[in-house]
């Protein structure tokens, strides 16, 4: 068996909040709810303290809220987009009748019988994993082989 243990890189800090609009909608979410949500997301500000001295305030474009109850919620669904994009590759293992994947957090452990299976599911992750902003941490992202 094939492991290909992958980090996500700032996975909060990076998701692209206009792609998770698109990525809610595609999961059959109701528009309102989707608007609520944006609602939610527009507009962000943050200041930066040093000492005593504090910044002016300065948009985010990026990422979702530290310590908000909807980002976890917000973040499943833009791993979960990904997910479903590798469900679709009938290649790889089987676990109770699922592909190939495990995933907690921001790790995500890629499973096959073989190196080439595992090689063609992580490209199925990580090529709708940049489109939603998540990069993979190639320093912290580890290939092992069980047999």
């Amino acid at each position: 068996m094939h492991h290909l243990y992958i980090n996500l890189k700032k996975a909060y800090d990076s998701v692209r909040r206009e792609e998770l609009c698109s990525v809610r909608i595609d999961f059959g979410i109701h528009m309102k709810l989707v608007r609520l949500i944006k609602m939610c997301l527009i507009e962000m500000y943050s200041r930066v303290q040093v000492g005593k001295n504090l910044s002016d305030m300065f948009p985010i474009r990026n990422g979702l809220k530290r310590g908000d109850i909807l980002s976890p919620l917000l973040f499943n669904f833009a791993l979960d987009y990904d997910i479903r994009r590798v469900q679709v590759n009938q290649d790889g293992l089987k676990l109770n009748g699922t592909h190939q994947l495990l995933v907690h957090t921001d790790d995500v452990n890629v499973l096959g019988g073989s190196v080439h299976t595992v090689k063609g599911n992580v490209e199925a992750v990580v090529v709708p994993s940049k489109e939603i902003g998540l990069e993979v941490n190639a320093d912290k992202t580890k290939y092992l082989v069980m047999s």
